[in-house]
C-alpha cells in the first residue's frame, strides 16, 4: 500500500502517516519546501518526505512514480488574517486542483480532502452533508469550491472521492491557540481563560478517533470493486454532541479545578455557525458501522498525558544543555 499526504506535518495529517506506518504502508509525504514543522514527522524507514509546494505538486509524479490513496491535507491561509484573503484561498483551490490530476498522474485508485465544518456555514439544526451550504467566509466558500469542482473531476478520471468534512479535532500536537489546547495548557498553570458564553451546542473528537475513522474509510473503499456513494461530503466528528460549556467545564475538573474561567469576556470569531450538530451516520455506513473509541474525557486525560510527557523531555534537554 503506497500512500500520499499533503499537509503530512500539519496535525491531522502527521497522525494520519502515523496510523497509516503502523499498518504497514509506504507513506509519501509531500511537504512544503522550508517547512519549520519538519520535526512533527516520525522517522520511518517507510516514510518518503517529498519537498514540494502545492503549485508545483505535479513534479512529485516521476519522483514517487505509482501510489494507491492520496490525501490532499494541505491548506494555506489558516489563520485570521489570510482566512478571508480571496487570493489566498482562490490559490488553494488552484493547487489542490493540481492535486487532483497528480493523484490520477499517480495511478491512485481513491483520493480524500480536508473539508471542513465551516463549508456548512449558517445552518440551524443538523448538519448533513447533502444539505445546502452557506459558508461565511472566503476560506468555507474556498473548501466548497473544490469539493464541487474535484466531484466531478474524480469521476471523470475514475477515482473514487469522499470530501472529508473535520469538525472540532483536539489532541497533543494541536494549533496551541484552539479552544481545547488553551484551557488544558492554562488552567493547569492556574492562569484565567477568557471564553465566549459557551452555551451553543459543539462537538469535539479526539485525534486517535479522527484519523481511525480515515484510515477505516480508506480500507472500506479499496475492499470494494463498485465504490459506495462515491462524490460525497463525510462529516468526520464524535457522537457526543452537547454545550460547549459542559465540554469547558469538564476540562476544569480534570484539571482539579485549578484556574479560573471567565465567561462572556471573549467575542468568537465569525467563522461559522453558533451552534453545530454534525450528523455521523454517512461515516458509519461507508465503514461498516464504525465507532469512536474515545470519550471526551478520555480524550482530554491521554492529551494531558502526553503534554506532561514533551514538558518533562523538554525540561530534561534543559538540564542536559546546562
Amino acid at each position: 500500500m503506497r500512500i500520499v499526504i499533503t499537509g503530512a506535518t500539519g496535525f491531522i495529517g502527521s497522525n494520519l502517516a502515523r496510523v497509516f506506518l503502523e499498518q504497514g504502508a509506504e507513506v509519501f509525504a509531500l511537504v512544503r519546501p522550508g517547512s519549520s514543522h519538519i520535526s512533527a514527522l516520525l522517522s520511518h524507514e517507510n516514510l518518503h518526505v517529498v519537498f514540494k509546494s502545492l503549485d508545483c505538486v505535479m513534479d512529485c509524479v516521476d519522483e514517487i512514480g505509482q501510489a494507491d490513496g492520496f490525501f490532499h491535507f494541505a491548506w494555506g491561509g489558516v489563520n485570521r488574517q489570510e482566512i478571508d484573503s480571496p487570493k489566498v484561498q482562490a490559490e488553494n483551490v488552484a493547487g489542490s486542483m493540481e492535486c487532483v490530476r497528480a493523484a490520477a498522474a499517480l495511478g491512485c485508485r481513491i483520493f480524500m480532502d480536508a473539508g471542513s465544518r465551516v463549508e456548512y456555514g449558517l445552518t440551524e439544526g443538523i448538519m448533513q452533508e447533502d444539505i445546502a451550504c452557506h459558508p461565511i467566509n472566503q476560506y468555507g466558500m474556498a473548501k466548497l469550491e473544490f469539493y464541487e469542482k474535484a466531484r466531478p473531476l474524480c469521476e471523470k478520471l475514475g477515482m473514487t472521492y469522499y470530501h472529508l468534512r473535520f469538525f472540532s479535532v483536539y489532541g497533543a500536537g494541536d494549533h496551541p491557540w484552539s479552544i481545547i489546547s488553551t484551557l488544558v495548557r492554562e488552567l493547569r498553570q492556574d492562569k484565567t481563560v477568557s471564553l465566549s458564553a459557551c452555551l451553543h451546542q459543539w462537538n469535539f473528537m479526539y485525534i486517535e478517533d479522527a484519523v481511525n475513522a480515515v484510515y477505516e474509510l480508506y480500507q472500506s473503499a479499496w475492499g470494494r470493486e463498485v465504490p459506495q456513494l462515491s462524490g460525497s461530503a463525510v462529516n468526520i466528528a464524535s457522537t457526543d454532541t452537547r454545550k460547549l460549556r459542559s465540554f469547558v467545564e469538564e476540562i476544569h475538573e480534570l484539571a482539579e479545578g485549578r484556574g479560573r474561567l471567565e465567561y462572556g469576556t471573549f467575542i468568537q470569531a465569525k467563522e461559522g455557525p453558533l451552534s453545530i450538530c454534525p450528523d455521523t451516520e454517512r461515516l458509519r455506513q461507508l465503514t461498516g458501522g464504525w465507532k469512536e473509541k474515545f470519550t471526551f474525557r478520555q480524550g482530554i486525560l491521554a492529551m494531558m498525558e502526553q503534554e506532561d510527557k514533551k514538558t518533562a523531555a523538554s525540561g530534561s534537554m534543559e538540564g542536559v544543555k546546562k
